[in-house]
């Protein structure tokens, strides 16, 4: 009886996991699109592309697209009502992942000034939402 239980409970969870990935695949593609990124950032990197860019390394590009594909689906989220969710903690993981991207490009001290500045923004932008 109890093992029952058990095999209904694992059941119920994993439905609930397929089911959440069917409703909402767009994290899944942006975890792909990711790995896609850093695999051309990278096969790049190995074909000598990235020697004409003095100053841009492959990890640099990893981090700024990984950014902007962070900052790419929050965008999403907030533009298209089927896939809505809080999307605070995205805005600022994507605007660090591409801040430690720049940095390699830019001084470090500009970087995070302009990171404040884009949270910022973000922040008073977000308190004219409707709903707030």
């Amino acid at each position: 009886m109890a093992e029952e239980k058990h095999d209904e409970k694992e059941e119920k969870e994993e439905k609930g996991r397929d089911e959440k990935w069917q409703r909402d695949p767009l994290n899944a593609i942006a975890w792909a699109a990711i790995l896609i990124w850093a695999g051309l950032a990278l096969l790049a990197d190995n074909m000598g592309l990235l020697v004409r860019c003095e100053g841009l390394e492959a990890w640099s590009l990893i981090f700024m697209g990984a950014g902007l594909i962070v900052l790419a689906e929050a965008a999403i989220r907030l533009l298209v009502p089927e896939y809505r969710r809080p999307v605070t903690g995205s805005l600022i993981f994507g605007v660090i992942l591409f801040a430690i991207g720049l940095g390699d490009v830019v001084n470090w001290g500009v970087v995070w000034a302009l990171v404040l500045i884009v949270i910022g923004v973000g922040v008073l932008l977000r308190s004219f939402l409707p709903g707030r």
